[in-house]
């Protein structure tokens, strides 16, 4: 694995209707999809293409719930990995700082070594030890990339906590913050450059999650056919510091999903 440990190197949209799902994050990010080829299993690679400089790199995973997921309380929902330099090792580091295992150490043939945790507030997420010597673009840590998540925010019932939760684990730190005034702090983190922010969950949220920014390349057009394509907006756009805008929605399937980009 090229990524360090601490890094997100991907993520994952499950969902109870692939074709649909992928018509409309299609429609949105212009993702492109091939089967991941692994038996028994619908999981398709979700991929951008870059007209202008011809690169393509796998930005993302999409996994049709099974009937038994969906018994065991599975809903449709985006999903993020952090990369680890030992899958068993961290999970034994998480539970002992208060996490909990979801879903134990799996391999996954020619891919790696995978397992779902979560942080003390119940926020699930995977971790990962990749088979692959290629760096992960999924997070554009580099530059902006049309396609690619731009932001890992975490929405969380105790900031103070996680922050020591995370910091531990996979040895991020702060890098600033902003004062949002009712809401609280908004407290940058980061590994290897800027990676995202913490901040406390407002009242009217249910549940503690982490919400991933994949950049559009028209905010206001990324409104439009989020709407014509049967999803709903929550929130935005807002313009936020540098002068992108930010969106957030619910899919078809009933997924939050958020959204960066410029206004033409």
């Amino acid at each position: 694995m090229s990524n360090s440990h601490g890094e997100f190197i991907w993520y994952e949209l499950l969902t109870d209707n692939s074709d649909a799902a992928l018509t409309f994050y299609r429609a949105i990010l212009g993702w492109q999809a091939t089967d991941s080829g692994q038996p028994g299993m619908d999981y398709r690679i979700l991929s951008n293409h870059d007209k202008g400089s011809g690169e393509s790199h796998d930005v993302c995973g999409l996994l049709t719930l099974t009937e038994a997921m969906r018994r065991s309380g599975a809903r449709p929902v985006w999903l993020g990995y952090i990369g680890v330099d030992d899958v068993d090792l961290a999970i034994a580091n998480i539970i002992s700082a208060g996490g909990s295992k979801q879903m134990p150490p799996t391999d996954i043939p020619n891919v790696g070594r995978i397992a779902m945790v979560t942080d003390p507030q119940g926020t699930p997420f995977y971790i990962m030890r990749s088979l692959s010597d290629e760096t992960s673009l999924a997070f554009a840590a580099d530059k902006p990339r049309i396609g690619h998540c731009a932001w890992n925010e975490l929405v969380t019932t105790d900031p103070e906590a996680a922050k020591a939760f995370y910091f531990r684990e996979f040895s991020w730190s702060k890098d600033g913050e902003l004062d949002m005034g009712p809401m609280g702090r908004y407290e940058f983190i980061r590994h290897n450059g800027v990676i995202g922010a913490i901040m406390r969950k407002p009242e009217d949220m249910p549940l503690p999650m982490w919400q991933y920014y994949f950049r559009c390349a028209d905010i206001d057009l990324a409104c439009k056919r989020i709407i014509d394509n049967g999803g709903e907006l929550l929130r935005g756009p807002d313009e936020i510091p540098g002068g992108d805008f930010t969106i957030n929605g619910i899919d078809p399937q009933g997924a939050l999903f958020a959204l960066v980009g410029t206004r033409k």
